[in-house]
Formats: structure tokens, sequence, C-alpha cells
């Protein structure tokens, strides 16, 4: 987890403006995506928010069904469900899985 921002992501301060097309949400699931196995604090840091914030989106994406996580000797492994739909109204037919595939793909391919 070298890279402040998830995959697909890069930029500096000054060239990125101070809002985001995707919710922090988005930005954890696609943290986790990236390192599996990664802290929270690491994921926090990552993303510019706080370590508590970031507890409370992973409950919520667990609890959502979009998240597994699972106990791995200390630390915990999370596993995204990649079939599971969106649950907007616009994009409802799209999955986790559609999201991360447009926010993860190498534009210089």
């Amino acid at each position: 987890m070298s890279s402040p921002e998830p995959s697909g992501m890069a930029g500096t301060a000054q060239s990125r403006p101070p809002w985001t097309f995707l919710t922090n949400h988005a930005h954890v699931l696609l943290c986790l995506a990236d390192a599996p196995e990664a802290r929270l604090r690491e994921v926090a840091a990552r993303i510019g928010i706080t370590e508590r914030a970031v507890q409370r989106i992973v409950s919520e994406l667990v609890q959502s069904g979009c998240l597994t996580r699972t106990r791995s000797g200390r630390r915990n492994r999370y596993q995204i469900h990649r079939e599971k739909r969106l649950g907007l109204p616009v994009g409802r037919e799209r999955s986790v899985g559609d999201l991360m595939a447009m926010a993860l793909t190498d534009s210089s391919a």
C-alpha cells in the first residue's frame, strides 16, 4: 500500500479538485480490492478520512452484502462481492464489479 490513493486515482494535490466523483464507500472498496489484508488505519490514511469513518463504512458494506470480513491470524481479510448490485435508482442494474472495473481500469493501456 505504498501509493496514497486507490489504483487509477493518482494525481498531485494541486491537480485534483476538492471534490470527487466517488463516495468514501467506493474509495474504501477500491482500497480493499487493491489490498484485501490492509489495516483500516492504512485505508483511512490512503483515502484521507478518519479510521473511525472507515470502520463505519466497512460495517455498512458488510451489512449490505458487498463485503465479507474474515479473521486471518491477527488481521482481517476482506472479500468484495463483485456480483452485488448497486442500490442506486440510476445504475441499479450495475454491480459492484462493474463499478470497480470502471474505476480500476488502467487508462494508459
